[in-house]
């Protein structure tokens, strides 16, 4: 049943979805794909000519939802990857589909404090997957894990911490990419068999914060693809020669950069670039616009892809496809009917409806996500989307200012179960790409370097007073949240302008900047680098840590007035529970209303349904009794 839009119920948005993240079987025979069971998402198996109820559930997972699972080159088996409670100690599982009701087994028996960081295929292997892990506590070397047997062997192993090693389809050393003592990215090509390094590339270091991505050698071992900005202010795919370092551009488009959201978070987010299951060439790249661009770069994969598009307005998603490349599995982006799922055959030319993640959920019920663009005081240029009530008359709604993670990440145009619900509830929801934010340019991201509670906080206020300007919002009724460093920005906006919002929620926020980064695990430093420790200081340094403890909101709590919702993983690995409970316990000690909600079972934000059920009611009910009426 779909319900009109301010009906719509909690669960609706934040249940788990009824499919998600399909993929299909090498042989092309079978569709893997999320649904719940045992109240947790969990892998299901079914026929490409089968429906859910003839599909098998693969996994019995029901302590946590699985997010992130692969086909192994062998369809017998699937794997997929499983932490305790949010702690982010990643393990790989392994269950075979022709014993189903065998409990899945453990590949890496791992000791706390270690975790699995990545899993790839090995063409050489075959039966083998290569596994990044630090059995090190601060070293992550490099395994082949036979799938069938789960015997381990070392493939690689890091002798530098600040050296990240990639192999070519045999499996042997590459390239190397490597952080300088002053932040600069070095690529390295990798020769022989006493493994010599040669210089091929210096890359300069913030406008990198996380990292140079992608880095993919090329299926013949001799180019090694990145993105990289060149002399230009938008990020490119480009491809290095292995022997002479020449330089080749793959993929760019004038003024928008290479969209590299989908290397944070493999098989979970849209890919930044689409690569052939059967050679494993970039077939497609997708770039940041107002929608999503996709970047046809194969002329095979045109065909397929005029027809994929014929399949849905919105924008291309997750691609999975047989290896013959004759069968796909396609989702696309869009802001209202999120993730809808097609088979297609391209031999037959056919296509079908596999499922819609969200079929509670009214298309028409839901509001549009429309791209703006206006300039910071200092003239930098910002955009963000805006999402209005459906059915919201002229009179200007109250405003909550969502402010994403990152910071180095971006909002883009899709669907957002916040924004939505937020929408249905009477809200305009404004979310700002604002400095520090990736894919808008080398500019636009280090223009935040030192800006932390400065320039990156008044964006955010510049796109709160464009709204009040264009008559959207009721200067009176705005507030603000966020997660991770949108926390950090909530607790900031609450300090330095109190006067500003009615209410904010803080969900996993930074509350102490170099407390924040001491507490990181070790392993992490060598990324770091050209991220905080470069944009906002190095807390082994009395200057710095002084400066960011200036920077920070525990610092301004005195300053915090308005009411506040606080949200916390325990088992977080990233903002540790203490972020929250030194702003949380003072603020009560002052009288100010603070809801904290404390989830046993979480780590760096809510992923149990249950949860996210519990935190939203609390959203809605935080924000309607406070932006009710809004300041006075």
């Amino acid at each position: 049943m779909a319900f009109a839009a301010g009906q719509i119920g909690v669960e609706h948005f934040f249940a788990d979805p009824a499919f998600a993240h399909p993929v299909i079987s090498p042989d092309g025979l079978r569709i893997a794909y999320l649904a719940p069971a045992l109240g947790r998402r969990n892998v299901w198996v079914r026929g490409v000519d089968e429906d859910h109820s003839d599909a098998m559930c693969a996994t019995g997972d029901s302590r946590r939802g699985i997010t992130s699972f692969f086909w192994a080159d062998d369809s017998r088996w699937l794997l997929y990857l499983q932490d305790t409670d949010g702690n982010e100690d990643w393990h790989l599982f392994r269950v075979d589909l022709t014993a189903p009701e065998q409990p899945a087994t453990d590949l890496t028996p791992l000791p706390a404090g270690s975790r699995v960081f990545g899993v790839d295929s090995l063409t050489s292997w075959p039966g083998h997957v290569l596994v990044s892990m630090n059995l090190r506590p601060t070293a992550i070397d490099l395994f082949r894990v036979d799938v069938a047997t789960g015997e381990t062997a070392l493939h690689h192993e890091q002798t530098d911490p600040n050296e990240i090693v990639l192999l070519d389809t045999n499996g042997t050393p590459a390239f190397s990419t490597r952080m300088a003592e002053d932040g600069t990215l070095e690529i390295f090509a990798i020769d022989g068999d006493r493994g010599s390094r040669r210089l091929l590339r210096r890359l300069g270091g913030a406008e990198y914060p996380v990292g140079v991505q992608p880095q993919m050698v090329t299926p013949d071992g001799q180019g090694l693809l990145i993105g990289a900005y060149q002399d230009s202010d938008d990020l490119r795919l480009l491809r290095i020669d292995r022997h002479t370092g020449e330089e080749a551009v793959i993929a760019a488009v004038e003024g928008h950069s290479l969209d590299i959201l989908g290397t944070m978070a493999p098989t979970v987010l849209p890919p930044t670039v689409f690569t052939s299951r059967r050679t494993g060439e970039v077939i497609a790249a997708r770039f940041v616009d107002d929608r999503p661009r996709i970047e046809v770069l194969d002329e095979c994969f045109a065909e397929v892809y005029a027809e994929l598009s014929k399949l849905s307005d919105g924008v291309l998603g997750t691609l999975s496809s047989d290896l013959s490349e004759q069968r796909w599995v396609a989702t696309f982006i869009h802001d209202r009917d999120p993730a809808v799922t097609w088979l297609y055959d391209h031999a037959t030319g056919e296509s079908r409806l596999l499922f819609r993640p969200y079929p509670q959920l009214d298309p028409s019920s839901l509001s549009p996500v429309t791209p703006i663009r206006l300039k910071a005081r200092d003239g930098l240029p910002l955009r963000g989307f805006l999402t209005l009530p459906v059915g919201e008359d002229a009179q200007a709604p109250p405003l909550v200012l969502l402010v994403h993670g990152g910071p180095w990440q971006h909002d883009t145009w899709g669907y957002n179960p916040q924004v939505q619900f937020l929408a249905s509830r009477g809200y305009a929801v404004l979310q700002v790409n604002f400095r520090g934010s990736t894919g808008y340019g080398r500019r636009h991201t280090v223009a935040a370097i030192g800006e932390f509670a400065g320039a990156m906080h008044t964006d955010l206020i510049d796109a709160c007073d464009w709204a009040v300007s264009e008559g959207i919002a009721d200067p009176r009724r705005i507030g603000i949240m966020g997660g991770s460093y949108g926390g950090y920005a909530a607790l900031i906006g609450a300090a330095i302008t109190p006067d500003y919002f009615a209410a904010a929620v803080d969900y996993v926020g930074i509350s102490d900047l170099a407390n924040f980064l001491r507490t990181l695990p070790p392993f992490t430093r060598p990324y770091n680098m050209n991220s905080w420790f470069r944009y906002v200081g190095d807390p082994d340094d009395p200057a710095s840590a002084a400066e960011m403890t200036k920077r920070s909101p525990i610092s301004m709590i005195d300053q915090i007035t308005i009411p506040l919702l606080v949200a916390q993983g325990a088992n977080d690995a990233r903002v540790v529970q203490a972020e929250s409970d030194n702003i949380v316990v003072p603020l009560r000690e002052r009288g100010i209303p603070v809801e904290y909600l404390l989830a046993s079972d979480e780590g760096h934000g809510f992923d149990n349904p249950e949860n996210q059920i519990r935190l939203h009611r609390a959203i809605e009910s935080h924000f309607a009794e406070n932006l009710s009426n809004g300041k006075a």
